[in-house]
């Protein structure tokens, strides 16, 4: 009996303590889309790592993406893509190439996380864990532990690692069912830049000769 009452405390306590640290890592993300959310607008450059040891492979690519409310321009990987708020522009020189797509269909065909995702995503379709604490050169990284709800999902589970003292995104780890690690790591972090009114907004005169896919 003795024992039984035991096991039944015991499994209360860690369904509690659960429930606590998932309700403590969404609270904090939750902070963190707040205070991104204050801007208007947002700058990043950052390295992005791609790792499959069992392939014995791992590549290294830098880029960078401008923010403002929904509306982004990113430059990464040899093309650019721009959202206006309505279409999605990606923009591929090397083939002279020009696509334009709604963010669903993106969605739909790509399954990533858009930039403009990137602060809120974690709010639909992930269980959430408060996750370890690094000193990263003097800097507190807090983790966030999310796996999707989805079984189904290719994806094994996402890191969100977040600067305890600025409350801004540090990196994103994600790992997928079959191994293969990206990170995403932010180099600079930059708000309220000054920027043209014209920067989200696609000028087709650009790219003369540029096959249009839509």
């Amino acid at each position: 009996m003795k024992k039984t009452l035991f096991l039944v405390a015991l499994f209360t306590f860690s369904t509690f303590s659960f429930a606590q640290d998932a309700e403590r890592a969404k609270a904090l993300l939750d902070e963190v889309s707040q205070k991104v959310a204050g801007y208007q607008n947002i700058v990043i450059d950052f390295k992005n790592v791609l790792e499959n040891k069992e392939e014995d492979i791992k590549h290294e690519t830098r880029g960078d993406v401008i923010l403002a409310g929904e509306k982004y321009l990113l430059n990464f990987l040899g093309f650019t893509r721009m959202y206006d708020g309505n279409k999605i522009y990606t923009i591929i020189p090397e083939n002279e190439e020009i696509t334009i797509a709604s963010p669903e269909e993106v969605a739909e065909e790509e399954g990533a996380i858009t930039p403009s995702e990137l602060f809120n995503f974690y709010k639909d379709g992930y269980n959430y864990a408060w996750d370890i604490l690094q000193n990263v050169s003097g800097r507190k990284i807090q983790y966030v532990k999310l796996t999707p709800i989805d079984s189904n999902s290719e994806l094994n589970y996402l890191l969100l690692g977040v600067d305890s003292t600025t409350k801004h995104i540090y990196n994103l780890i994600k790992v997928g069912k079959d191994n293969v690690k990206t990170t995403l790591t932010v180099n600079s972090f930059k708000t309220d830049q000054p920027l043209s009114k014209s920067l989200f907004t696609f000028d087709g005169s650009k790219y003369d000769g540029y096959y249009i896919n839509n």
